[in-house]
Formats: structure tokens, C-alpha cells, sequence
């Protein structure tokens, strides 16, 4: 049995930190007295879903291309698109392999990848691709894979609510790049936004009184 000589006492299972105040345990390790809890979705399910919304979203990208910018710089922009394709499936595999604190991870790694890709177009002489394309399609793809992962795998609300709005949030700010004149390329803010706003309404529609408890309970209010 493991224990911990902070807390001096002896703890079941495989734990290598001590569930109470995480520090380090020894001692050998006996199977755990807790039960197994089978997953309530399938992982098959998630990926096929995964997989068909990243489709969608490169041929909708070689559509809006095709329409809007016909010639051969145009193609750069999907690009764009993968770098969201990939954050997409950087949230659900987070999900599916973690499962705790998805949306704040979520959140996490949207800010981190746009500030990578702003500080990427800075060095290489400012194109402006970052807030054009970049920062826009990251935070829409991200948003796109909380709602399958919301979705797919049954998260309770208290779980990923406040992050969750966050995520959306952060769909917001190509809005402010549109208000401020920073884009020469308005239709991915615009689409980002656009989203931001209907998942916004649909979360209020929806889960309005559960938002709104949990948010007086994590505030305090």
C-alpha cells in the first residue's frame, strides 16, 4: 500500500501523488477498492463524427475559395483551414483521453495557438494571414469541436459551461479585428463571429437556467 508522509496515511490504489495535499507517495502498489467506470460513449462514434466535421470543413474551405478568391495565392489560406482542422482534433483527442477540464483546456490551447501564429506572421514580416485566416478559423474549429464533444460524450453542464462560454468568447474578438480595420480578408472573421453569436443564443435558449446556476454558484453570487 502507498503512503504519504505529509499526510501520514495509506492510500489505495496506483496513486503516485497523494489525492490530498499531491505530494509524492512510496510504497508498493495494490489494485484499486474503486469499481471501474465504463466510458458512456464510444470512441469509434467520436472519431467517425470527428473525422465527417473535418471533411466538411476542407470542402467548404476549397468552396469558399473557389468562389472568392480563384487564383493560385488564394490556395494558401487552407492552410489556415488545416492549422483549425488540427485544432479540432487536438480538443476532441484531449477529451477523449482526459476527460477533465475540457473546455478549460480548449481555451488554453486556442489562445496559445493564435498567439503562435501572430508572433509567427510577425517575424516572417507581417502578412497579416494570422488575423485574416488564422485566428479566425482556430477559434471557429474549436467551438465546432466543443459542441461534438458536449455532444458526443454526455459532459455535464457544471463541467465545461464557464470555459465552454470562454471558448465562445473568444470567437468574438475577429469582430473587434473587423471594428478596428486589422483584416483585409473580412469573410473568415465574419463566419467566426457570426458562429460565436448562434451558439451563444442557442446555449441561452437551451440551457439558459443551468448557465445562469452555475455561473451565481462558481461567482458567488
Amino acid at each position: 500500500m502507498r503512503r504519504c508522509a505529509e499526510c501520514a496515511v495509506d492510500i489505495e490504489g496506483a496513486w503516485t501523488r497523494c489525492p490530498l495535499c499531491s505530494a509524492a507517495t512510496a510504497g508498493e502498489t495494490i489494485p484499486s477498492p474503486l469499481p471501474a467506470v465504463p466510458l458512456e460513449f464510444s470512441r469509434r462514434r467520436v472519431l467517425r463524427v470527428l473525422f465527417l466535421a473535418s471533411l466538411a470543413v476542407i470542402l467548404a474551405s476549397f468552396v469558399v475559395q473557389l468562389l472568392f478568391s480563384r487564383g493560385v495565392e488564394g490556395i494558401g489560406a487552407l492552410r489556415s483551414v488545416w492549422l483549425g482542422v488540427i485544432t479540432m482534433w487536438l480538443v476532441v483527442l484531449m477529451a477523449v483521453r482526459k476527460r477533465r477540464n475540457v473546455a478549460k483546456g480548449t481555451v488554453y490551447l486556442v489562445v496559445l495557438v493564435g498567439l503562435i501564429c501572430v508572433y509567427w506572421d510577425y517575424l516572417t514580416g507581417w502578412h497579416g494571414w494570422s488575423l485574416n485566416y488564422a485566428v479566425p478559423i482556430v477559434c471557429a474549429c474549436s467551438i465546432v469541436a466543443l459542441l461534438i464533444t458536449v455532444r458526443v460524450m454526455r459532459i455535464e453542464v457544471g463541467e465545461h459551461i464557464v470555459y465552454s462560454g470562454l471558448t465562445v468568447l473568444l470567437g468574438l474578438a475577429p469582430f473587434g479585428f473587423l471594428a478596428f480595420g486589422w483584416v483585409t480578408t473580412p469573410l473568415p472573421s465574419a463566419i467566426c463571429g457570426a458562429l460565436s453569436v448562434v451558439v451563444l443564443v442557442l446555449l441561452q435558449l437551451a440551457r439558459g437556467a443551468e448557465v445562469r446556476h452555475e455561473l451565481s454558484k462558481r461567482l458567488h453570487l
